[in-house]
C-alpha cells in the first residue's frame, strides 16, 4: 500500500509536533521566571528534527544478512528531543536563570514558524483535495 503523504508532509507534521513541544518548554520557562532556583530549560529542536526525518538517509542502517535483526529509522512519533538546563543562562541573585525577554522572543519566533508550517500543510491538503475531486 502506498503512502499518499510525501516526505515534505511528514517533515511538516514532525515540525509541528516539535514546535508544540518547544512552545511548552518556553512557556514553562516564562511561567517560572520568578521561581527561586529555577534553571531555564532548552530544547535541541534542530537535532531532534534531523533525527526524526533523516531525509537523506545518512543515518539509516542496513543489514547484510536476512537473519540479522531488523534495523531502520526511528519512528517519527517516538522521536524525543533533548531537553536540558540552558548552559548559557545568567544566574540571578535568587539562582534563577530565566531571561524573560529572550524567552518571549523565542516564543514569538516559534509561533511564527508553527503558523508557517501549518499553512504549508493546509496548502498540501488542499492540493490533495483538489486532485481527489478531479478539480471540481
Amino acid at each position: 500500500m502506498s503512502n499518499i503523504f510525501d516526505k515534505t508532509t511528514n517533515a511538516l507534521a514532525t515540525s509541528l509536533s516539535m514546535r508544540q513541544l518547544r512552545h511548552n518548554v518556553t512557556s514553562s520557562n516564562i511561567a517560572n521566571a520568578e521561581t527561586p532556583g529555577y534553571h531555564a530549560k532548552k530544547m535541541d529542536f534542530e537535532g531532534a528534527l534531523q533525527r526524526a526525518l533523516d531525509l537523506d538517509g545518512a543515518n539509516s542502517l542496513s543489514t547484510s544478512n536476512p537473519e540479522h535483526f531488523a534495523v531502520g529509522g526511528i519512528s517519527v512519533s517516538k522521536t524525543r528531543p533533548d531537553i536540558y538546563d540552558d548552559p548559557e543562562g545568567a544566574v540571578n541573585n535568587d539562582g534563577n536563570t530565566v531571561d524573560v525577554e529572550k524567552e518571549m522572543s523565542a516564543l514569538s519566533e516559534n509561533a511564527i514558524m508553527y503558523k508557517a508550517a501549518l499553512q504549508l500543510i493546509n496548502k498540501k491538503m488542499a492540493a490533495l483535495k483538489y486532485a481527489a475531486t478531479e478539480g471540481r
